[in-house]
């Protein structure tokens, strides 16, 4: 087996869904060599492990990135787009099969799907620290879309639909809300802290999701 193969088959094996991911999420920036914001504060500290140590994690320390094969090439990226909004493969690929399906760019109806998640969201409106953080917190029913209770992470939330925090639930959101009020808000999300509404008033485009990846490695990785 040639050395390009051998690392392919190396990652085909580190293919695993984010929920069986048990390591350090710092390992898994240092891996696609980005910031994947996992870990919310700490990514935009000096503390940073990819700042300190910007090379893939393993027992061998500051080695070269190999040189990747076209088809390594477009199976990180694929990781990458992934494990930035923390979705487990058959639940990515899926969404790609449905956005191919679509009339239009596939890219950039990939992108408009998985910005519609709930917990993707809950995310950029500030109602979480982290994308895993917004998946807990839907998970355990803190918030109504339209009035009624949706604890589904993957519901895809509509042009127009209200976001909120449930009533029982308000006080222990004060500490998140605080935290991030100085994140830079998106366009696409209009945020009522007082009145407790937070709409998404349209599906941002491919350039204002600002992922950061090459989607159309991303749809060659999958149309091969």
């Amino acid at each position: 087996m040639d050395v390009d193969h051998a690392k392919e088959e190396e990652y085909r094996k580190g293919d695993i869904g984010m929920g069986s991911y048990k390591g350090a999420s710092c390992k898994l920036c240092r891996r696609e060599g980005i910031k994947l914001f996992l870990k919310s504060d700490k990514c935009e500290s000096p503390k940073c492990p990819l700042a300190k140590r910007a090379y893939p994690p393993g027992q061998h320390g500051p080695v070269f990135r190999s040189k990747l094969s076209e088809f390594g090439i477009r199976m990180r990226e694929k990781q990458k787009a992934k494990r930035f909004y923390y979705l487990a493969e058959g639940q990515f690929r899926k969404y790609f099969q449905k956005a191919d399906n679509t009339p239009g760019n596939t890219a950039e109806e990939l992108i408009k799907l998985v910005e519609r998640r709930l917990d993707n969201v809950v995310f950029r409106a500030g109602l979480a620290y982290t994308r895993m953080n917004a998946r807990q917190l839907v998970n355990h029913g803190h918030f109504l879309v339209n009035g009624k209770k949706v604890d589904i992470p993957s519901y895809l939330v509509s042009e127009n639909d209200v976001l909120s925090i449930k009533e029982s639930s308000k006080e222990s959101f004060a500490t998140i809300i605080e935290k991030n009020k100085n994140r830079v808000g998106y366009s696409w999300i209009t945020s009522d802290v007082s009145a407790n509404k937070y709409t998404f008033t349209r599906i941002p485009n491919l350039e204002e999701s600002a992922v950061p990846v090459n989607l159309q490695l991303i749809v060659e990785y999958y149309s091969r």
